[in-house]
């Protein structure tokens, strides 16, 4: 009986574990919190990330940002499952980013400048 009782908690975690590992596709439109949008697809070989900044809100709506509406603001390449590293630009610099799609709906981007001054955002698929 004990090792019927042992043997269920492990056969569940071998199935979960392929569905965690799946990729999830992050082509698609995307909305903060504060409303700024952006259109992600797969590019390059496929494999990288690319995203075009569709509308920004919020306090982050300033006239340099604006300028940037509907144009590439994010490139990265594919380092893992779901995960994508390069630029983002933003108040007119570039800045190193980590793309992560943490659920088929959510994709949080980390943008750090001088490697110590770090944001990150959450945003939902639309």
């Amino acid at each position: 009986m004990l090792r019927y009782a042992l043997a269920l908690p492990v056969a569940l975690t071998f199935f979960a574990f392929p569905a965690a590992a799946q990729n999830v596709n992050p082509a698609g439109a995307w909305v903060d919190s504060y409303g700024t949008s952006f259109e992600f697809s797969l590019c390059g070989d496929g494999t990288a990330l690319c995203g075009v900044l569709t509308d920004i809100q919020g306090k982050s709506r300033t006239p340099d940002n604006l300028a940037y509406v509907n144009k590439q603001v994010v490139s990265a390449q594919q380092v893992a499952s779901n995960e994508w590293k390069g630029t983002v630009v933003f108040d007119g610099a570039k800045a190193n980013a980590t793309v992560k799609q943490t659920s088929p709906d959510t994709i949080k981007i980390t943008g750090c400048r001088a490697g110590i001054f770090c944001q990150t955002l959450t945003f939902n698929r639309v």
